[in-house]
């Protein structure tokens, strides 16, 4: 009891520390208006949402616009992985029956399309790598169990530079090394962390597979976290398209940027991954198909009719107007920062989203999907001044399928980890081979100059 009390009280805010923090709203508040005098870009984007250019790559490219008449206009969204479109990449895996995420990982990773012989050396690399530390499930991941899953993600990448006797070469070999291992490691680390959670506090039973020697990544995700270790071919290749579309977005994206910014520290990977993580967490970046299936579950209760546009409509007017769901005045899953009449990965997952829906009995939730596809750029259109179109992304759907697989939501921002590690690999190497400068932007600072006072004057 003594214990719990002194957790408790650590994470306690006391009224000193309240009243301090009073003070600090008061020292840091800065005038809006003051970034518009100064043509400071907030966010690194413009008045329009286009992003201030930071850099160069040749990993990924995002295109939603055209020229028409010497002018730019919105366009439907196109994503490239090293210049292949998108639609191709998945279309070939998927019309050859197979799993595409180690050939989109190899492709990022190393800058081109594998031959049969390099997939099949890459992938026994990937899987070799399948395997933790002597103990590390039961000294690391096993202690203080997190409800936070990306934390624990978070610090057992940060545990893994002790068991690396290079861990702080960043020669380009050595790195590749640690980005395979990590990439293998991922689903690892996220599932036995949410194990451990499970058992330790919300007391279920504890179960702790051994990884698949071999297979794809996907199969690998489902053969951890299902107690029977049982999943349908369709249901692992969903799941693969899944974390193929997630694998990269550009160098813009906030966890890619912060991958550049850490990189060019010359820091470890271990650390410049752990920094990736941190900024993927947010809920501005990686938690929004968490909002999205809760947005969802909250809709399914006020709306009693699903198929009334009238209804479904309403709902949609009043989550802008913040008097529906959690009152922020957003549709979550409808907008990006980039994409405007379409998000191609969004465009692409549907097919796949609606064949898992039919075959696991969720046809009329899938319609509900589409039906607030179609409605919600229309209710924002009316409500709100559009700088351009507005389209569902990705996380739309994501969490959707997720929900379908019966994965835990603890594990919907992990699974894009598991991905997007891909693509932070390539980043750090792309950042590393360029032996870029220290990436240091430069802020304005508008402090009011004062002179020193002794003590007994305050």
């Amino acid at each position: 009891m003594e214990k719990e009390k002194e957790i408790n009280a650590y994470s306690q805010v006391t009224p000193e520390i309240d009243a301090l923090a009073d003070g600090v709203r008061v020292a840091d508040r800065i005038d809006p208006q003051l970034y518009t005098r100064y043509d400071v870009k907030r966010g690194l984007r413009d008045l329009n949402g286009k992003g201030v250019l930071a850099g160069l790559t040749n990993i990924a490219e995002i295109r939603a616009k055209k020229v028409v008449d010497g002018k730019e206009v919105p366009d439907f969204g196109h994503l490239f992985y090293r210049g292949y479109p998108i639609e191709d990449l998945i279309g070939g895996f998927v019309s050859e029956n197979r799993f595409g995420f180690e050939e989109m990982a190899y492709l990022l990773m190393i800058g081109k399309l594998p031959d049969r012989k390099e997939l099949d050396e890459f992938t026994k690399t990937l899987n070799f790598y399948r395997s933790l530390p002597t103990n590390f499930v039961r000294d690391v991941i096993m202690k203080a169990p997190s409800a936070d899953m990306m934390n624990t993600l978070a610090r057992s990448v940060l545990t893994l530079y002790a068991y690396d006797d290079k861990a702080d070469d960043i020669s380009l070999p050595n790195v590749l090394r640690q980005s395979m291992m990590l990439t293998s490691l991922f689903p690892m680390l996220s599932i036995y962390g949410y194990q451990a959670y499970n058992h330790y506090v919300n007391g279920k039973s504890l179960v702790i597979h051994p990884p698949l020697m071999e297979g794809s990544i996907a199969q690998n995700i489902l053969h951890l976290l299902r107690p029977d270790s049982q999943y349908t071919d369709m249901e692992a290749k969903v799941l693969d398209v899944c974390l193929a579309l997630h694998m990269d977005h550009g160098g813009g994206n906030n966890s890619a940027f912060t991958m550049h910014v850490v990189t060019s520290t010359q820091t470890d990977t271990y650390s410049a991954v752990a920094a990736s993580l941190g900024s993927l967490k947010g809920p501005r970046h990686g938690g929004a198909n968490i909002k999205v299936v809760r947005m969802f579950e909250d809709m399914k209760k006020n709306v009693s009719d699903w198929t009334d546009e009238d209804a479904v409509a309403d709902y949609l007017a009043k989550l802008l107007h913040g008097e529906a769901f959690d009152h922020a005045g957003l549709i979550y899953g409808v907008g990006h920062a980039v994409y405007s009449l379409s998000d191609p990965r969004a465009v692409i997952f549907k097919k796949f989203v609606e064949k898992l829906a039919h075959a696991d009995g969720y046809d009329r939730e899938f319609r509900l999907y589409s039906l607030v596809e179609k409605l919600a750029p229309q209710v924002i259109a009316k409500e709100r001044k559009m700088y351009k179109g507005v389209c569902v992304n990705v996380d739309f759907y994501s969490g959707f399928v997720y929900q379908m697989l019966g994965l835990p939501m603890e594990l919907f921002t992990p699974l894009f980890a598991m991905a997007r590690i891909v693509g932070w690999s390539a980043h750090r190497m792309e950042e590393l081979a360029n032996n870029g400068k220290i990436i240091r932007p430069a802020y304005r600072s508008i402090c009011t100059e004062y002179p020193y006072k002794p003590m007994k004057d305050r």
